[in-house]
């Protein structure tokens, strides 16, 4: 017989309703719960998802006790840190939704409780899933490259600034880093191994969410719309980092990965003044390397695939909490980055360079 997993959501809007619809294709899993600190949001999200047998609740602690197997935590970010520990505490799985938290030090409580309970934090970064980000990666770990040395990563959108819960520094702890670099800093550091960072150099501004001429919310626009930092990795590696929602450029720039053998250079896939970030899949891979002294750029295929990779996030997480499998992705490794956007955002700040200190777990 099925074993049939309870699952609950906390928070109901666009992202979980991704998640209820990924759940809702599963035979194995039922959502039992949905919880939202607005009164009659979740009953609404209910209904208008056809959750049979969902119950609807205003505080996320009412859902967790619950019989459930886990969560999707899919609210604001700065509500990520107190749901996803409440649930932990409550002896559930969770799934967190991008970025991790809001600090450093939420993401380390996060994590710790998460080991103390023995139970699965994973958070979402389904471009993980894509076949083409899986390849980057096998090519990096394979060696080919040789020491890998230094590495470029980042994108911008022409135009493609959000508003809402996005730009209020209060519920959203960052901006373009927590929206959309965070993608960036998963394909690169995931490909070399999540190698601890050592320092951070940064600069921040918010000259285009700021101006009335390129956003509606201009006068409640709190957070970062650019950034670009330095940043020392262990191993003797450096990352060159920079995010942009909005900029009169077409891009800025391949991710790259330097190394003593070879070199990697990856385009991200899509078109449009919204595009030209890593929250997509890869549009072009093309190594270069010498053979026998000669100069040779090889272009590797771009896989074409009908992989859902955000119900492959999903499902993940489900197979996980029923085989006992590790967090498919680790708030260990996330931690990481975590700790990288808290370094920019207080090397911005000050105006020099910043330590990066990892407590051990």
């Amino acid at each position: 017989m099925t074993q049939i997993l309870n699952i609950g959501i906390i928070g109901s809007g666009g992202i979980a309703a991704a998640h209820a619809r990924a759940y809702l294709d599963m035979n194995d899993v039922k959502i039992a719960g949905v919880a939202d600190v607005i009164p009659g949001k979740a009953e609404e999200f209910i209904k208008r998802l056809g959750l049979e047998g969902a119950q609807a609740f205003d505080d996320h602690k009412d859902l967790l006790e619950l019989d459930l197997d886990g969560v999707s935590i899919c609210t604001p970010n700065v509500a990520h840190h107190r749901t996803s520990v409440d649930s932990l505490l409550a002896d559930k799985h969770v799934l967190v939704e991008k970025p991790l938290a809001v600090t450093l030090d939420q993401g380390v409580e996060m994590v710790q409780v998460a080991k103390q309970q023995q139970k699965i934090l994973t958070v979402g970064f389904q471009p993980r899933y894509d076949p083409n980000m899986q390849a980057v990666k096998d090519i990096v770990r394979s060696g080919e490259l040789g020491n890998v040395y230094y590495a470029q990563t980042g994108g911008g959108r022409r135009r493609g600034m959000p508003g809402g819960t996005f730009v209020n520094k209060g519920l959203a702890g960052a901006g373009a880093m927590a929206d959309i670099g965070c993608y960036s800093l998963d394909l690169v550091l995931n490909a070399l191994g999540y190698p601890k960072p050592l320092t951070v150099s940064a600069f921040t501004s918010n000259h285009f969410g700021t101006n009335s001429i390129y956003h509606p919310e201009a006068d409640k626009f709190e957070v970062e719309d650019f950034g670009v930092a330095m940043i020392r990795l262990e191993g003797g590696k450096v990352l060159n980092f920079k995010i942009s929602w909005a900029m009169h450029m077409d891009s800025l720039g391949p991710t790259l990965f330097l190394g003593t053998d070879g070199g990697l250079k990856l385009t991200p896939a899509g078109s449009g003044p919204w595009s030209g970030v890593w929250d997509g899949g890869i549009g072009s891979i093309s190594m270069y390397h010498d053979i026998n002294n000669h100069h040779v750029d090889t272009t590797i295929p771009v896989q074409t695939h009908t992989i859902d990779i955000f119900k492959a996030k999903v499902r993940d997480f489900v197979v996980a909490i029923k085989e006992g499998k590790p967090a498919p992705i680790p708030g260990e490794e996330i931690l990481i980055n975590q700790a990288i956007i808290d370094g920019i955002l207080r090397s911005s700040e000050i105006g020099k360079e910043v330590d990066i200190h990892i407590p051990v777990i």
